[in-house]
């Protein structure tokens, strides 16, 4: 009885801004809805069924995967590198773990901004460097053919921050008695990377993935302020199509259904990651 005194704050909490609006959420998607949200009649599967048939949702899915696929193996990679390079004992390297984790100290309206003016066609750094180098100038934003992988080398840049801190945090946490034992064995660098640095931090790695897969998902600031779903839909991800369709075209029971796919997907992917990527984890 008394634990469950001291649980009740929590329960509630996550009843009352979790439990309860997912139910809501899987109510409402099996209704058509007014204008307020408030639902009239019951139609089943129809908004499941509408948004498969759906060439627009189709596209959105499209986006969602091509988004995960460019920012999670490449923001982890870099992070990797750079967590790689900052637990280095070399004279001012302080300064330079700063910078790489400066990311985290930024809201993603401010990196947005920041972004907006570096891909702007006509001041933006980027295409300055092409007129150097007699390139024509690109429409980072405005074209369909640019405009999600601009959107992914900006949110890898926002989320690089987070994960490097977290991976030097793993680096610093390896035993230094295996690097002293390679170092006396006379190995390479490679192999020391290779068989005790990349092994080691394999917990740390498995959790990075995870969270940012889950968090690639669920992408919406940068998407909302750098293109609003554009050009062509091209980068109109999931949670940004649920956005417009519960916020600007009031269709709250599509919107539902797209949140319960968004969340059946995500669970799937991070079951499968936990299925396959904790057989490569070494804890010791």
């Amino acid at each position: 009885m008394t634990g469950m005194m001291f649980l009740l704050p929590s329960l509630i909490l996550f009843g009352v801004f979790l439990f309860y609006p997912m139910v809501r959420t899987v109510y409402l998607s099996l209704f058509l809805t007014d204008s307020q949200g408030v639902p009239v009649v019951f139609v089943g599967w129809e908004n499941f069924v509408n948004l498969f048939q759906s060439t627009s949702f189709q596209l959105s899915a499209k986006a969602t995967a091509l988004f995960v696929l460019y920012t999670v193996p490449a923001g982890i990679v870099l992070a990797t590198a750079l967590a790689i390079l900052a637990n280095q004992k070399l004279r001012g390297i302080g300064l330079f773990r700063t910078m790489f984790s400066a990311t985290m100290g930024m809201s993603v309206a401010a990196s947005s901004v920041i972004w907006m003016f570096l891909f702007n066609p006509s001041i933006g750094l980027f295409n300055r460097i092409l007129a150097a180098l007699n390139i024509p100038g690109v429409q980072w934003l405005l074209d369909p053919q640019y405009a999600l992988l601009s959107v992914s080398v900006a949110t890898i840049w926002m989320n690089t921050g987070f994960a490097f801190l977290i991976l030097l945090g793993g680096l610093q946490n390896i035993d230094q008695s295996l690097y002293e034992s390679a170092r006396i064995a006379g190995v390479s660098e490679s192999y020391k990377l290779r068989k005790i640095t990349l092994p080691m931090l394999s917990p740390t790695l498995f959790f990075v993935t995870t969270v940012s897969l889950i968090n690639a998902f669920q992408t919406f600031g940068q998407i909302d302020l750098l293109t609003r779903g554009g050009p062509m839909e091209s980068t109109n991800v999931i949670v940004y199509s649920i956005y417009k369709d519960a916020f600007i075209n009031y269709n709250v029971g599509s919107a539902s259904a797209q949140a319960v796919l968004l969340f059946v997907a995500v669970l799937i992917v991070t079951v499968l990651q936990f299925k396959i990527g904790e057989r490569k984890v070494h804890y010791q």
